[in-house]
């Protein structure tokens, strides 16, 4: 038993030993100690200065609008001819300008050349009526007036009296039938509706004319001729007629 504990006093004092050795083969070396080292005071940090703001983004500016650019002129064209608006105070009057028709009444004839033109018109019942237009540039306003009665006659005559004779003038108008004449005594004026005689006698060329409440008078021609004679009465009579059937006389 001895010799047991024996063996096991070397083995720890083995084991002791290894430990201190290795303890000191391992021991950190100590820090060398400054000597004579003055401490450097310590400045304190400087605050950083903090970054400007970042500026904010201007909207940049728009320039300003330009004026709204002139409207174009445009020029308008100008017609260099004419336009015609026909009319009648009888419906369905036939027009025709210089031969050619142009149809009945109202009608509008459109570029009509400027410068002169004749115009016809006739309807049944009426005598033709012609008319010379100098046609301008634009519109034009025409209107035949049929019911409207013209007389514009005259003829040479001598009044044969009972004893002796005057020379004069007849002249017969809408309103009226007129002896001129240097005899005072002979002159008269009637209303075409005022006549109680108006005849022609061709074969014996005489005109026989009595207003009404007055005398009568005989008229031949100067140079014998019964046509001017006979002519004139026509163009009264025919006014007379229109007269009588309710046309009116023309005022011009």
């Amino acid at each position: 038993m001895n010799r047991q504990m024996l063996v096991v006093g070397l083995v720890a004092i083995i084991l002791i030993g290894s430990g201190a050795l290795l303890l000191k083969v391992f021991q950190p070396a100590p820090e060398p100690v400054a000597e004579n080292i003055v401490p450097q005071p310590v400045e304190p940090e400087k605050p950083k200065p903090s970054p400007p703001p970042e500026p904010k983004p201007v909207a940049p500016r728009r320039p300003p609008a330009p004026p709204p650019a002139p409207e174009p002129v445009v020029e308008e064209e100008v017609s260099l001819l004419a336009t015609l608006h026909i009319d009648s105070d009888v419906p369905g009057t036939q027009v025709f300008i210089d031969r050619a028709y142009f149809g009945t009444t109202p009608v509008t004839a459109e570029n009509i050349d400027l410068g002169t033109h004749q115009i016809n018109a006739s309807v049944e019942g009426y005598d033709g009526l012609a008319r010379t237009l100098d046609a301008v540039q634009g519109e034009q306003e025409i209107k035949f007036l049929f019911r409207e009665v013209r007389l514009d006659a005259s003829v040479d005559v001598i009044h044969k009296h009972r004893f002796g004779s005057c020379t004069g003038r007849l002249i017969a108008t809408p309103q009226a039938l007129r002896y001129d004449t240097m005899h005072e005594d002979d002159i008269f004026s009637a209303g075409l509706l005022n006549l109680e005689t108006f005849e022609v006698d061709y074969l014996d060329k005489n005109l026989k004319i009595r207003p009404n409440d007055s005398k009568q008078y005989n008229f031949t021609d100067p140079e014998g001729n019964a046509d001017r004679l006979f002519v004139f009465h026509r163009d009264v009579e025919k006014a007379r007629e229109r007269l009588k059937n309710g046309d009116l006389p023309a005022q011009d």
